[in-house]
């Protein structure tokens, strides 16, 4: 490929800051005359063979800057005669990097407005940008006007250098790795080369514009990605200033949207996403994306990812390359969880358990005692005999086997994922991108709202920064907003459960007289309709929680000023995780934890607020409520942010582009196009991630008490994918590229979940199912040598003397005259000297809980770092690759250095001496041995 050198003229744009500016934009033109002057010395003689890997400075191409002087200047193309797909100015030459849109609209502040957008498109015209503007009655409402900007080559080859933007230096010469034979076997997976890899992989550098021969420049209109341009161009649109009120300084498009001076600020999309572009010269990236990515029936088919970046940019194919390795990983994870579930399905019938409770000789002929006060009868143990039986499918042997492997999966899913990572920071040019991109770059709206300033220690430049007073008042009313809302989830799940213990009465009522819900009473039990009825409620209420807090969170983080955008994001990810955490699992930690376990007996009941008295578990235990709980909560959730994702956007581009189907497609421009599309936002990912973090909690934290929640996860997560890359393909303006080397604080969360979720998952198997008073019975208090779990149903409910019912629990109605009646508990009888207080087997059980979460969480932490330590965080090919590219950036550069100064030595520069000139050569010889 061609190297173009480049010195007929150069723009320099720097962004300084200076005593009277924030933010300052320099502009100077300069030329560079090339001197031309040769010297025959010996020592050039000597030189001659020396650097013959790098270019000549001598070839030259001409300029972006002089064939814009070829195009005459106001040359218009009737618009009846362009193309709608059109991504280039009037002269059909210059590409739309960017599009600013107005409405102009006569009100009070219409003077206000129309000065702040000539100072703006001023001050970015002096940057070095090229505006066109589309006037109002060109646009297809008539009343939009639209300002399309153009970048040319000095301009991005400046900030390229400012942004560290890295570019291809020399073609990879590491030979690809040895296919596996098995990989014919997933050929059918595959997507095309020219899809998958739509560029050669390269060496790459930071670009340095005192260096342009060293890169592969073939082409100036297509050396820099579209998606590279439009991040130069909104850098700079988002620290332009455009004037002074109240006596600051503005600047910034965001400031310009808030207040209304532009409607919208996008780039394009370079074609329809259903067909090709007419004009040969468009990449036409969203229609394959569409065509490999986007469409459902693809499925099946791998994810093309570097096209992904190349068109989206950095920060949203990580999240697509993290949601589709989470999706595989989830495959294995279904499968597992399917099987513990066939274990429960073809064992049902060998539960003893069930099968006693269900037995009319001795669960029907056992009386249990009500189950809330005066309201509710006696009731007979079989009642509950499918229930029972359909529990069985969720808590049995495989349960305490797939919570062990959970905690394993989520090791290797996490540990994987670096490794995975680890290869994109590197393939995708993002290694060291951290400390340059997110660290040191202020947000515009951190330097407009401080006003003091102080000095860098790192660049020893003065910069702006907030009194630690101001951050500290801040950060109380930051802190007191998110507990009191915190505060308001937990009171909504008290009031939940108020329902549930006020309502009960009401459905064991409503069951018992109904005729028609007679057939299917043994299912559909009081406690199974409070539980659905609850859940069903408490997602409403989640919901709404979810669509008030997300405002304020937003508001309290932008109140806290932080510093860089990766700072604002980890806050604001922080606030919406910890309330989205106790917003949706709140409901499953009562279930699991609290619910039953703090009932006490007949006669000396637990009461909420002196009123409604607790809930007690079914006699097969709470694991099934649990199971309810979070299928509700978790498909109710999918299925909502499905819609949401899907539909709304749909729906209002549908009627946004309704104006659109009577004009003639080339009187509907592309600008005009994808400004009728939706805005995807800055926070657009982090819904994105939030949400599956959220579900990957649901799948981590309470698996225990429902295998086929990965199942669930994996077919939504499949459905995820086609449904992102769908809206954003088609329903969404382009996103204005920007880098990101990893998930960010994501990683953390995840990380945090996995751990909680060894800790939650053994305190389900051991307090809310009932393995271990099963386990405790089998080997210990067994009746039967033939049949060792015979007589455990018996043996787990205690006698009550109805008689000693005080008079605010009895029953109204005792037709039969029952004398005793049974509860789920271990206390003596009534005829015991320990009269109703806990027997010997009640504390060898709570002992073997405590004992068998103690040994569950040592055993799956030891082995969650043994895994955690094999796996390296980065493979050993990656290593070597990024060495080798370290080492050839080196040579290359040196190799330079030394090719300039020889030309000096040639051309008699008095500054280059021999001694230089062996320096630079005897550093090339000790990076080489390094």
């Amino acid at each position: 490929m061609n190297r173009l050198g480049r010195k007929a003229s150069e723009t320099l744009i720097e962004m300084a800051p200076s005593a009277d500016d924030d933010i300052a934009v320099l502009t100077k033109f300069k030329l560079l005359q090339s001197e031309g002057e040769e010297s025959n010395g010996p020592l050039c003689e000597t030189l001659s063979t020396a650097g013959s890997e790098v270019p000549s400075s001598s070839e030259q191409g001409l300029s972006s800057t002089e064939t814009t002087l070829l195009i005459p200047d106001r040359q218009v193309i009737d618009k009846r005669h362009q193309s709608k797909d059109s991504i280039f100015f009037r002269d059909g030459v210059r590409r739309i990097d960017f599009v600013l849109s107005y409405v102009d609209d006569l009100n009070k502040e219409w003077e206000k407005k129309l000065e702040r957008r000539k100072e703006f498109e001023s001050n970015l015209q002096k940057a070095g940008l090229e505006l066109e503007t589309e006037d109002k009655k060109e646009s297809e409402d008539g009343k939009i006007y639209f300002v399309k900007i153009h970048a040319p080559w000095e301009v991005l080859i400046t900030y390229a250098e400012v942004l560290n933007i890295k570019v291809p230096i020399k073609e990879n010469d590491i030979p690809s790795m040895v296919e596996n034979p098995l990989d014919c076997m997933l050929t059918p997976f595959r997507l095309p080369e020219k899809v998958m890899h739509p560029e050669p992989d390269y060496f790459t550098a930071p670009f340095s514009k005192e260096k342009q021969e060293l890169y592969l420049i073939n082409d100036e209109s297509t050396f820099f990605s579209p998606s590279m341009r439009n991040r130069i161009v909104n850098y700079i649109l988002t620290r332009c200033p455009y004037g002074t009120e109240e006596g600051k300084k503005k600047f910034g498009i965001k400031r310009l949207l808030n207040n209304g001076t532009y409607s919208a600020a996008y780039p394009l999309h370079d074609c329809q996403y259903w067909k090709k572009a007419s004009d040969p010269n468009c990449d036409n990236e969203r229609y394959t994306l569409y065509m490999e990515w986007a469409r459902f029936l693809r499925f099946y088919k791998e994810q093309p990812l570097d096209l992904i970046r190349k068109y989206y940019g950095e920060k949203i194919g990580i999240y697509f390359a993290w949601l589709g390795f989470y999706t595989e990983m989830l495959f294995l994870a279904a499968v597992v969880g399917v099987i513990c579930f066939l274990y429960g399905l073809f064992t049902m019938d060998e539960n003893m358990s069930s099968k006693e409770i269900c037995d009319p000789a001795i669960g029907g002929e056992i009386i249990m005692c009500p189950l809330c006060d005066r309201e509710c009868e006696y009731w007979r143990l079989n009642t509950t005999c499918e229930s029972s039986e359909y529990s069985h499918l969720f808590d049995n042997v495989a349960t305490l086997f797939f919570a062990i492997f959970m905690g394993i999966w989520v090791t290797l899913f996490l540990e994987f994922w670096k490794r995975r990572q680890a290869r994109l920071k590197y393939e995708w040019d993002l290694v060291d991108f951290e400390e340059e991109q997110q660290q040191l770059q202020l947000r515009p709206e951190y330097e407009a709202k401080c006003t003091q300033k102080k000095k860098n220690p790192v660049t020893q430049e003065m910069e702006p920064y907030l009194p630690l007073t101001s951050q500290a008042v801040r950060f109380c009313i930051s802190g007191t907003t998110v507990l009191f809302w915190v505060s308001l989830i937990i009171a909504s799940m008290i009031a939940v459960i108020v329902y549930r213990l006020a309502v009960y009465a009401a459905f064991a009522s409503l069951m018992e007289n109904a005729q028609t819900l007679q057939p299917i009473s043994g299912l559909l039990t009081p406690q199974l309709a409070t539980s659905v009825t609850a859940s069903c409620l408490n997602f409403v209420i989640i919901m709404i929680l979810n669509f008030i807090y997300e405002r304020i969170a937003i508001w309290i983080t932008d109140m806290e000023i932080p510093r860089t955008h990766m700072e604002y994001e980890n806050r604001l990810t922080m606030k919406m995780f910890l309330f989205q955490f106790v917003n949706y699992y709140s409901s499953c930690f009562y279930v699991a934890f609290f619910k039953g376990k703090f009932v006490g007996y007949p006669g000396a009941y637990t009461y909420m607020f002196n009123r409604w008295r607790n809930e007690e578990c079914d006699p097969a235990g709470c694991l099934i409520e649990l199971t309810t709980q979070l299928t509700i909560v978790m498909a109710g959730k999918q299925i909502w942010g499905n819609i949401q994702e899907a539909i709304v956007p749909w729906i209002c581009n549908w009627w946004g582009r309704r104006k659109a189907r009577n004009n003639p497609e080339n009187l509907y421009s592309r600008w005009e196009q994808d400004h009728d599309l939706q805005t995807f936002g800055a926070l657009g990912l982090f819904y994105e991630y939030l949400e599956m973090v959220i579900q990957f909690g649901f799948i981590t934290l309470f698996v225990a008490s429902f295998p086929l929640a990965p199942l669930l996860a994996l077919m939504n997560n499949i459905l995820e994918i086609r449904v992102d890359s769908w809206k954003l393909t088609t329903q969404y303006r382009r996103p204005v590229a920007a880098k990101a080397h990893s998930i960010g604080v994501w990683q953390e969360i995840l990380n945090g979940m996995a751990i909680l979720s060894v800790v939650t998952n053994a305190f389900i198997v051991a307090f809310t199912s009932d393995m271990i008073p099963r386990l405790v019975y089998y080997y210990a208090y067994f009746e039967s040598d033939n049949s060792p779990m015979s007589g455990y149903i018996n043996n787990s409910l205690s006698v009550f003397l109805i008689s000693d019912f005080p008079e605010r629990n009895k029953s109204k109605t005792n037709t039969e005259h029952f004398v005793i009646c049974r509860y789920r508990d271990y206390r003596y009888p009534p005829d015991h000297e320990k009269k109703y207080l806990h027997t010997m087997q009640f504390w060898h059980i709570l002992a073997a809980k405590l004992a068998f979460i103690i040994i569950m969480e040592h055993v799956v932490f030891i082995v969650k770092f043994f895994v955690a330590w094999m796996i390296p965080d980065v493979p050993a090919d990656v290593k070597a690759k990024i060495k080798r590219e370290k080492y050839l950036t080196q040579k290359i550069l040196h190799e330079y250095e030394l090719e300039k100064l020889k030309e000096r030595l040639c051309q008699g520069d008095k500054r280059a001496t021999e001694k230089e000139f062996i320096a630079t050569e005897g550093r090339m010889e000790l990076s080489r041995a390094m």
